[in-house]
C-alpha cells in the first residue's frame, strides 16, 4: 500500500489505573460527542471547549477495549493532555501520548473507519507503522478541497464557537447528551438555529485578510470566519451551502 502516515497527528490513551473507574463517564462531562455512541472501528469527531462554548481542541475519538484514544494535532498533544489532566483531579485516569500508535488516512482504503465528518473525506485508522514518510499535504489538499476545517490554525483557541466551525453539519456535536463543558451556549444555539458565523474555505484571490484565520498560499486557498450575510461570490461545499439555505433568516 502507498504510505499513509499522517506525521502531524498524534495519539493520547485515556486508561483507567483503577477498576473503579470509567474512561467514558470521565470524558462524558468535558466534550462535546456522546461517550456511550463512541464504538470501537468507527470514531467520533469531537471537541473540548471553554465554558462560552469555543473551541480549544478538535480531535477524534476511538474506543479501544476500556480506553479511549484521541486523534489529535501533534503539535497540540502535550497541551490538550495537559488540560485533561486538569479536569483529572485525584481520579485514577491514565492521560498519555501513546508513540506506538501512528494515524493513517486514505481517499480509498477498503475495510478501514470512515472519516465520521464527511464519507469523501475518505477513510483513517492506527498503525504502529514508524515510517518517516508522510500524506499530511495531500490529506489537508483533499480536506480543504471539501470545504472542510480543522486544527488550532483554522479553528483558533478559544476563538471560534463549535457550532460556528461546522459542528452540526459534519457530525461534532450531540445534542442529546447531558452536561458537558461549553454545552449551554452551543445548545442555545441549536435551539434558536441561528449561527450567525461561519468558517469557510476561500478561493485566496477572493480573501479578506480582516476575516482571514490562515491562508495557504500553495493551495490558493484562505481559511476565514465570515457573517453569513457574507459568504457570496465564492463556490460553496454542497453540505455548507444545504445547512445555509435551510437556517431561518
Amino acid at each position: 500500500m502507498t504510505e499513509t502516515r499522517l506525521n502531524e497527528r498524534a495519539v493520547i490513551r485515556i486508561s483507567a489505573t483503577d477498576n473503579s473507574e470509567d474512561c467514558r463517564e470521565f470524558l462524558q462531562g468535558l466534550v462535546t460527542q456522546d461517550m456511550q455512541a463512541v464504538q470501537p472501528g468507527a470514531p467520533s469527531w469531537s471537541a473540548l471547549l471553554t465554558a462560552q462554548g469555543k473551541v480549544l481542541f478538535d480531535f477524534f475519538l476511538w474506543a479501544d477495549g476500556d480506553d479511549i484514544l484521541i486523534d489529535c494535532e501533534k503539535d497540540h498533544a502535550e497541551a490538550l493532555a495537559r488540560r485533561l489532566k486538569l479536569y483529572r483531579l485525584r481520579r485514577k485516569i491514565g492521560i498519555e501520548i501513546d508513540a506506538s500508535l501512528t494515524v493513517h488516512w486514505s481517499r480509498e482504503a477498503e475495510g478501514k473507519p470512515a472519516d465520521p465528518r464527511l464519507s469523501l473525506l475518505g477513510y483513517r485508522w492506527f498503525d504502529d507503522s514508524q515510517k518517516e514518510e508522510s500524506v499530511d499535504a495531500a490529506y489537508k489538499a483533499h480536506r480543504l478541497s471539501l470545504g472542510v476545517t480543522e486544527g488550532q490554525a483554522e479553528l483558533g483557541s478559544d476563538k471560534t464557537l463549535w457550532l460556528e466551525c461546522n459542528a452540526t453539519e459534519l457530525n461534532g456535536v450531540s445534542f442529546t447528551k447531558g452536561c458537558y463543558v461549553g454545552q449551554e451556549n452551543t445548545a442555545r444555539m441549536n435551539y434558536r438555529q441561528k449561527v450567525n458565523r461561519r468558517l469557510v474555505v476561500v478561493p485566496l484571490d477572493q480573501a479578506d485578510e480582516k476575516r482571514q484565520r490562515v491562508a495557504y498560499p500553495d493551495l490558493g486557498l484562505s481559511i476565514e470566519h465570515r457573517r453569513v450575510d457574507d459568504i457570496t461570490g465564492f463556490a460553496l461545499p454542497d453540505w455548507l451551502k444545504a445547512a445555509l439555505s435551510a437556517q431561518p433568516v
